[in-house]
């Protein structure tokens, strides 16, 4: 079961490492953003890839379930504890935010581009909601890794223990939300949502 859920777990981070780069991309704008994620749809957005997702986030989400009752009596150190809670939250985070996509794609016709995801994110008071929630699936996400790296390092690199390597790993994940939404809210200032994308904020 573990097996299980690390491989489905890298297919996954393969995704989200791709994902955060689109990402990275709205601090020059959403144009830029859009831009770049037509370009990287061309490999992701197929029948044969996004089954592939589909069914790695559905393995994820059931192994890690597996997992947790099996391992709860187990988890006694501070990263031991991150790995659960951490995926936890990333498990609710992605069934959330698939069937959110989806709907939006198979139902109201939406091409879901940088101004589908983050309407809430920029429109008081949706804001108070996903700010916590875009940031804590941020941080989850390196957590998980700061967590599993904890366990699977057993040695030093350049002086570091693995345990403060995996705290860099966290700082890195923090600097990492705050880029993000630096991007996705123009710089903290407010991206301008067009009037297509205000049905998500019921404007």
């Amino acid at each position: 079961m573990k097996r299980i859920h690390y491989l489905s777990g890298v297919t996954i981070s393969l995704f989200i490492g791709v994902h955060f780069f689109n990402h990275f991309m709205s601090v020059f704008g959403a144009e830029m953003h859009i831009e770049v994620m037509e370009s990287l749809r061309v490999v992701y957005r197929n029948i044969i890839i996004e089954t592939i997702l589909m069914a790695a986030v559905l393995i994820q989400i059931v192994s890690g379930g597996m997992l947790v009752l099996t391992k709860r009596k187990e988890q006694k150190t501070f990263y031991q504890k991150v790995q659960v809670y951490t995926g936890l939250y990333l498990a609710m985070f992605l069934v959330i935010h698939v069937s959110a996509v989806l709907s939006g794609r198979l139902l109201m016709g939406l091409d879901t581009n940088i101004y589908f995801g983050v309407a809430g994110l920029n429109t008081f008071p949706f804001s108070l909601f996903f700010i916590p929630y875009y940031g804590l699936a941020v941080l989850s996400f390196f957590g998980h890794l700061a967590a599993m790296h904890s366990q699977r390092m057993k040695r030093s690199v350049l002086g570091l223990s693995p345990k403060r390597q995996s705290d860099i790993i966290l700082v890195m994940g923090l600097i990492t939300m705050l880029i993000i939404f630096s991007g996705l809210t123009n710089g903290f200032s407010g991206l301008k949502i067009p009037d297509t994308y205000k049905i998500m904020t019921g404007s």
